[in-house]
């Protein structure tokens, strides 16, 4: 299964989390809190999470362009809510995230 991660390094990665989450729970099934965020996007699940001043978020799907296309709607909505920390996207590594 296609899969990449990203690892942002911010103070606001609880914010971050949940302002994502409650957003896309406008348009597609999201599960979170403080701490954990599950949205079903249509290429596939994005888990995301809020430790220790990372924000780790996860994307799988059944096709490398699905992958792609979370990417993009992360990255978009990312800049948005973290402009105070003038990001322009995520650092995304393909493979499955290992902790």
């Amino acid at each position: 299964m296609p899969s990449s991660h990203s690892i942002l390094e911010t103070e606001h990665a609880s914010k971050y989390l949940q302002q994502m989450c409650k957003h896309f729970a406008h348009k597609v099934d999201a599960i979170y809190d403080a701490q954990k965020g599950n949205v079903a996007f249509p290429p596939g699940p994005c888990e995301m999470s809020a430790e220790d001043g990372l924000l780790i978020i996860i994307c799988n799907s059944d096709s490398d362009e699905g992958v792609k296309v979370m990417q993009s709607i992360i990255d978009q909505h990312i800049v948005k809510f973290a402009w105070r920390e003038k990001l322009e996207a995520l650092n995304w590594i393909d493979g499955p995230f290992k902790r």
